[in-house]
Parts: C-alpha cells; sequence; structure tokens
C-alpha cells in the first residue's frame, strides 16, 4: 500500500541550495529531544508512540462502546473544545458524506458538535432540534469546568434526562475525561457513566488519536483501526533512525522553518477537496497554538480552492510575499462523475463534456500551483493516493511529529498555551465569579477610564 508523499521542490528552489539539507543537524538534534524527553514541554509526549501503543483490545472496547450510541441514538452530540472536538469532527467530515445530516442516512447516526461556542442561538436551535430525537452524549473535558463545554453539557443532560429518564439517559452518556480529578471525572463516577481516560501527557491538539477522537469517530461508522494503522504506518516512517532524505517531517519542519527564517511569516494550508475543511482546522490550532509564542512563530492560515481562488485567490497571487502554501491534493476520489455535455453550448463548456469532473479540479489545482509560485509563493505538496481512513491516519501522524519537531527548530515550547488563559481571566472577572473579586475590581476601573 502506497504512503502520503511530500514534494518540497517547488518551495525548496526559493532558499538557497542546499538550504533545507543543512538543517538536517538540528532536526536531528530535536528528534533526539523527543526520544529522549529531554525538550521543552516533556510532560506531554505521550502521543509520540502513541498509535504503535494502541492495542486491539482498547480498539475494541472503543468500538464497543460506539456501538452502544449506534444502536440507542439517532444523534449523538459531541461536546468539546479546541484539541477535544477539531481531530474528531476533521476526520469524520473528511470520510463522511457530505449531505450525511440531509440524507439521514439510517445505519449511522448523525453527529452534532456542540461546546465549542456560547452561541445563544446555537445552543437553543441545537435543543430544539433534539426535542425530537433519540440523542446521546459524548462528553469531552479533562476538567469539565470549560466554559463552553461545561455549559453545553449542563443543558444536553438534563434535557436527556428529561426525555428519555435518568436510568435511560445513563447508557447514552459517555464521558472522555482526567483518570481522577476534575468535575467531569466526579459527575461521571457519581452518575455512573462508562467512562475513557484522556491520558496526562497528551495535550489536546495532539489527542485525536486517544477516545477524545477514536470514540467519536467510531460512533460515525468510521474505521478506527485503519486510521490507527495508518498513524502507525507513518511513525515508522518519520522516526528519528530514517535517514532526512527520506523522513517527510524531518523535511518538511526543516523546509517551513527555513522560509519563516526568509521573511515567509504566514503558512496557507490549500486544499482541493470541501470535505478536507475541518482538517485544516484541526492543522490551525495544531500549529497556531504549538508555535505561536515568545512573539515568535507562523501564522496559520487556510483556503479550500477553488471555492477561494474567486476570494482570497486575488491576494495570494498578488499581496505581500510573506505566505507559503501546503497544498493536501487527493490523487483519487472515492466517486465518479463525467462532465457533461449541452447542445446549446452556451457556456463554452462542451470541450470538457466526457471528461472526469475531477480530471478539471487536477488541472486547476496544477494550473494555480504554476500561478502561484511564479507568483513568488513558495509551494510545498502533500499527496493522499485517496480519500480514507488509514491515509487519514498518515496524515495526522505526519503533521504532528512534524510540529514536534518544528517548534523545537523555533526555540519554544511546542506542547503548551499560556496565551489562551488571558481571555478566560478577563472574562471571569467581567462575570464577576468566585475568587476574581480583585480581578473584577482592576478591570471595572480600567474599563470606566477608557470610556
Amino acid at each position: 500500500m502506497k504512503n502520503i508523499s511530500l514534494d518540497i521542490t517547488k518551495a525548496a528552489c526559493f532558499l538557497q541550495e542546499g538550504a533545507v539539507k543543512a538543517f538536517e543537524p538540528q532536526v536531528k538534534a530535536a528528534q533526539e529531544a523527543l526520544e529522549k524527553g529531554t525538550c521543552p514541554g516533556n510532560d506531554f509526549l505521550g502521543w509520540l508512540h502513541l498509535p504503535s501503543s494502541i492495542t486491539p483490545q482498547f480498539l475494541d472496547e472503543i468500538q464497543a462502546a460506539a456501538n452502544v450510541l449506534r444502536e440507542k441514538c439517532e444523534v449523538v452530540v459531541v461536546a468539546g473544545i479546541g484539541g477535544s472536538y477539531l481531530g474528531a469532527r476533521a476526520v469524520i467530515e473528511a470520510l463522511n458524506n457530505t449531505f450525511a445530516w440531509l440524507v439521514q442516512d439510517k445505519k449511522n447516526p448523525t453527529i452534532l458538535f456542540a461546546g465549542n461556542n456560547i452561541g445563544e442561538d446555537y445552543l437553543s436551535e441545537m435543543t430544539e432540534y433534539l426535542k425530537s430525537k433519540k440523542f446521546g452524549v459524548i462528553n469531552i473535558s479533562k476538567s469539565g469546568t470549560t466554559t463552553e463545554t461545561a455549559l453545553t453539557f449542563r443543558l444536553l443532560k438534563k434535557q436527556c434526562e428529561a426525555q428519555m429518564g435518568k436510568a435511560e439517559a445513563k447508557d447514552v452518556i459517555i464521558a472522555v475525561t482526567d483518570a481522577k480529578r476534575g468535575a467531569a471525572r466526579t459527575c461521571a463516577d457519581k452518575e455512573g457513566y462508562k467512562s475513557f481516560i484522556i491520558p496526562d501527557n497528551v495535550g489536546g491538539r495532539f489527542s485525536v488519536l486517544t477516545p477524545v477522537g477514536l470514540l467519536p469517530i467510531a460512533c460515525a461508522g468510521f474505521d478506527i483501526k485503519q486510521l490507527v494503522a495508518g498513524a502507525v504506518e507513518m511513525e515508522k516512517a518519520c522516526g528519528k533512525d530514517v535517514p532526512f532524505e527520506e523522513n517527510m517531517a524531518a523535511q518538511y519542519a526543516a523546509l517551513r522553518n527555513g522560509l519563516y527564517q526568509n521573511g515567509k511569516k504566514i503558512e496557507i494550508m490549500v486544499n482541493y477537496q470541501p470535505k478536507l475543511h475541518f482538517f485544516s482546522e484541526w492543522w490551525k490550532q495544531l500549529y497556531g497554538e504549538s508555535e505561536g509564542k515568545d512573539k515568535k512563530g507562523i501564522f496559520p492560515a487556510s483556503v479550500d480552492f477553488t471555492t477561494d481562488l474567486h476570494s482570497m485567490g486575488q491576494w495570494i497571487q498578488d499581496g505581500e510575499r510573506t505566505i507559503f502554501e501546503t497544498v493536501i491534493s487527493v490523487e483519487k476520489p472515492n466517486r465518479e462523475l463525467l462532465f457533461p455535455s449541452d447542445e446549446e453550448n452556451l457556456d463554452g463548456l462542451n470541450f470538457l463534456a466526457g471528461k472526469r469532473i475531477d480530471e478539471v479540479n487536477k488541472m486547476a489545482e496544477l494550473g494555480t500551483r504554476l500561478a502561484h509560485v511564479d507568483g513568488g509563493v513558495p509551494n510545498i505538496r502533500i499527496s493522499m493516493p485517496e480519500l480514507n481512513a488509514y491515509y487519514i491516519g498518515q496524515l495526522i501522524y505526519f503533521f504532528e511529529i512534524s510540529c514536534g519537531i518544528s517548534g523545537n527548530l523555533l526555540g519554544v515550547n511546542p506542547f503548551n498555551q499560556p496565551g489562551v488563559e488571558a481571555y478566560k481571566k478577563n472574562m471571569f472577572a467581567l462575570l464577576e465569579k468566585p475568587g476574581y473579586e480583585a480581578d473584577t475590581k482592576a478591570i471595572k476601573e480600567r474599563l470606566a477610564k477608557e470610556n
């Protein structure tokens, strides 16, 4: 079976000859630091060999819990924010029927995502939709006190118990949380919910191959064994003993840091498959939260082509030359549809009649790549043989290990997120949360002066 592959030729050419290879000693040191646990954030390296440590028995346990929800529920709501939902959503939307929520597939429950915002309309409309549905909940939170997720779980728990009765609700609420501590753990133990553990040494944005991601993905009806198998293969392919010239992750980390040092401050993730939109969202959190600190870091952005060629295309082609692109290209679509012929040919497109629509898409991809490179945009290409669980698993681990290496090259701790707490402190002070009295007083005085 083929692996995903990396082509850096249209990006490395923007650097001096040999510039990528020159990073080899630094990359080797970064990989050694990850393996030996001597890098910053070394208490969060549980993801590094996670794929190869997952046992068939563990996956069977995940699948068995998922099957209970699949049998009992028309809808499963995944309550989580950031890394507690983006990985699962990325995989589910990449593999699912684009119109699954309209098709109402009788084999698989509809998967909804909540707990990732504080939108009153969103939550109200969701609870209204669920009134006529048999639904279950996967509550994903290490602490159980994250505002967005805790609020959503309160609403869902109350509604589920009201509609199904407390005894039956207990069977369709699953907690994915800390092993011993936190409000979510206390609630799960008290109510008798089935639960799975978020490993202490795996941060949220690296957690898609833990129950955080695996359980929702299994509920949606996708093969988690194939997902993990793909990740295991990429763990081998990107190991520290794999030569630099053959190691995709080493080359990607080296190249993007070389581009950054040469003024390319923004990396744009590009896809030509709408199904990969949320994969880009997961990737943005992975790299943004890992590298954006100490006043350093490449800004991760994303576009969906060809759609965004008609909006962002002008800026990418002719705007400030501080960008580079990483394109995920899917070699073979899962379906086949031919470009139709039309008698009147008013749009002048009969020259495409009989061609596969994917061929047109591929020429748009190639034409765009040529135009952007000519316009001064370095272009990295990651090729997937097809869009399935195995190759998505490969892609996930590739980006995770590349991120760990890249963050070390940048000289930051890739595994913490100190900046995330700043807004929470202000929000709690404004809401007059107990324990924040001094902060409340200070922020009210500040606002009074500003007004």
